[in-house]
């Protein structure tokens, strides 16, 4: 027959120096949660009377005095095993015996499940008010904006006139967007895993809904196994975090190229900049390399879960990573989208420098072609030929965009069709100037400053529902886990006196 039972021996110092080393740097992340999950556990195991009274109140007052400890003096040691071990030895040093209640009915995984759950959830609420922070600060900057005459572009080539309000904005919704899937995560984490045994369930914690109560989680995991080995909620954080960042890297790689003297578009306030060693007249936009990078790590955590995460069904391998990927993800997203506010609430938009870049291009093209379609009744592909030739030879004689005339559209037109289209009399004043074309963006979405200013009260509605959302979460579980601490102290002391 096969071996079975427990190893006699200790482990080798290899797994000390990685498994185990590994995952007792990821208790910084359990540490409080592991606490609040034997302590809600112990009351549990006294209202079943399962555990004795005089062990509860011994285990209770440990475990009030171990939640006042700071994770980095509480004696987490890769010698012993992973975190749970360590808690293990330290209980058994302080009481024996006694402290074998803990396992009563759980196995070492659930406490762990549950405190990733406990840090998560936490970490979810705080990148959720610092995404409203930014989509706060960016909207007011675009509500500078409204009248900022910009060239927008796509493929980094000028495409339409715009102002940089109508752009700017354009990054708060997606943000939005990723808070508010951040909070239905938040919902889907916020489910308790206690109770669930290793796969089906346990004989001795029939009702699973007093620790999850006690927790502060809204309700259970409903299948056991699930409960125990489900990852795919943790695979939507990473997704949302690295959309997210993705977004304001999107934002960062536009602000690095505008801030270059090339552009001159935008000026960094100095607190985001860092000057170069060698050259004295650099002046790095430092703080934008770090949100591109740190998207591009976001995608790399996802991506590494995600490679990790395919393994067989309950297989320890996906979640001992998680303890520690998922947090460092979302430590960095709350970081990063920090910085971004920053970057954003202290921008300064070079106005002058922005509109003159529409001086020399050929943004009115499109508004010219259609103009065209309304006043001549002709085709919009025939439209564009005309004005695609205009442009071309009016861009070789250094003719800009608000000096073409309708003559050079009746010439281009004589070659495309072989006959004018009768522009040399109309006026294109409405065509040509981009102030004019983009007060003309009046419908939904649209440029126009009254459009922009509507989304913008609109950006502002939504980031307070957030911060709303936010702090009823935020008050749930901080009430929650007063009155867990405050019942652990009463509960103790009653025992105490009898």
């Amino acid at each position: 027959m096969r071996r079975s039972g427990p190893p006699q021996a200790g482990p080798a110092q290899e797994l000390i120096d990685s498994g185990f080393a590994l995952e007792n740097a990821d208790a910084l992340f359990l540490h409080e949660g592991l606490n609040l999950a034997d302590i809600a556990h112990v009351l549990d195991l006294l209202r079943r009377e399962i555990v004795p009274a005089a062990a509860a109140r011994d285990l209770l007052r440990l475990l009030l005095e171990v939640q006042q400890m700071a994770v980095e003096d509480f004696p987490y040691n890769p010698e012993f095993g992973e975190p749970y071990n360590s808690r293990e030895r330290f209980f058994v040093e302080r009481l024996g015996k006694v402290a074998g209640w803990l396992h009563a009915g759980r196995p070492r995984r659930e406490a762990a499940r549950i405190a990733l759950r406990i840090h998560v959830r936490d970490q979810l609420l705080e990148l959720v008010y610092d995404v409203v922070k930014f989509a706060r600060d960016t909207t007011a900057l675009a509500g500078r904006h409204l009248d900022t005459l910009m060239p927008d572009q796509t493929y980094l080539q000028q495409a339409q006139p715009s102002t940089f309000g109508h752009y700017v904005l354009s990054f708060v919704y997606p943000a939005v967007r990723d808070a508010y899937r951040l909070l239905d995560e938040f919902d889907d984490i916020n489910r308790s895993p206690a109770g669930a045994g290793c796969v089906n369930g346990t004989r001795l914690l029939d009702d699973r809904t007093f620790v999850a109560a006690e927790l502060g989680f809204d309700d259970v995991i409903e299948h056991t196994r699930d409960a125990m080995w489900q990852i795919d909620g943790l695979i939507h954080v990473l997704a949302s975090a690295a959309s997210l960042l993705s977004t304001q890297s999107k934002l960062a790689e536009d602000l690095e190229i505008w801030s270059s003297s090339e552009f001159d578009f935008v000026d960094l306030a100095d607190a985001f900049t860092r000057s170069s060693i060698l050259m004295p007249q650099k002046r790095n936009p430092y703080s934008l390399s770090i949100v591109r990078g740190a998207s591009g790590v976001l995608i790399g955590r996802l991506t590494g879960f995600l490679a990790v995460a395919k393994s067989p069904s309950a297989r320890s391998d996906n979640l001992i990573f998680a303890y520690g990927e998922v947090p460092r993800a979302l430590d960095l997203a709350i970081r990063v989208t920090r910085l971004m506010t920053g970057v954003v609430g202290t921008l300064e938009v070079n106005v002058e420098q922005m509109a003159g870049g529409l001086d020399a291009g050929y943004t009115q093209a499109t508004d010219l072609s259609e103009f065209i379609v309304q006043a001549c009744g002709i085709d919009y592909r025939s439209a564009y030929e005309v004005v695609g030739r205009t442009v071309r030879e009016a861009s070789k004689q250094g003719i800009p965009g608000r000096r073409i005339t309708g003559a050079m559209l009746d010439e281009a037109a004589i070659v495309e069709t072989g006959q004018p289209w009768g522009l040399a009399a109309l006026d294109l004043t409405a065509a040509l100037d981009p102030r004019v074309i983009i007060e003309s963006r009046k419908g939904t979405g649209g440029a126009a400053p009254k459009a922009v200013e509507s989304m913008i009260r609109q950006c502002e509605h939504e980031a307070d529902g957030l911060e709303a959302a936010v702090e009823r979460r935020r008050q749930a579980l901080d009430h929650a886990e007063r009155q867990l601490i405050e019942r652990a102290k009463l509960t103790a002391g009653h025992l105490e006196e009898h």
